[in-house]
């Protein structure tokens, strides 16, 4: 139980911890865009993001103030690796 608990608390500071990182937080604007390593680290982030984003209305995941191609191709790099790598890392079973 004391496992439990220890990591129900790590993971609801790492949350925290996070939350000061995500799209929308008003570090950038439009005329400082957000480029490539922005849109990598916000789609690491786009799970705690969508998290976050219920209960802070202001926040989505994805960040208004980009400059366009760079920032789409890294936060679709970052998604597709993080989530699409999962299913290719799995080794098969023998039947």
């Amino acid at each position: 139980m004391k496992k439990y608990s220890m990591l129900c608390l790590m993971i609801v500071l790492l949350c925290i911890c996070l939350s000061g990182c995500v799209p929308g937080d008003g570090t950038n604007s439009a005329t400082h865009t957000a480029g490539l390593f922005s849109g990598i680290w916000h789609g690491w982030l786009a799970p705690f993001s969508l998290i976050y984003s219920l209960f802070n209305k202001n926040t989505g995941i994805y960040e208004t103030y980009n400059n366009g191609f760079l920032y789409n191709l890294g936060y679709y790099t970052a998604i597709i690796s993080g989530f699409g790598g999962l299913t290719l890392s799995r080794k098969k079973r023998n039947k």
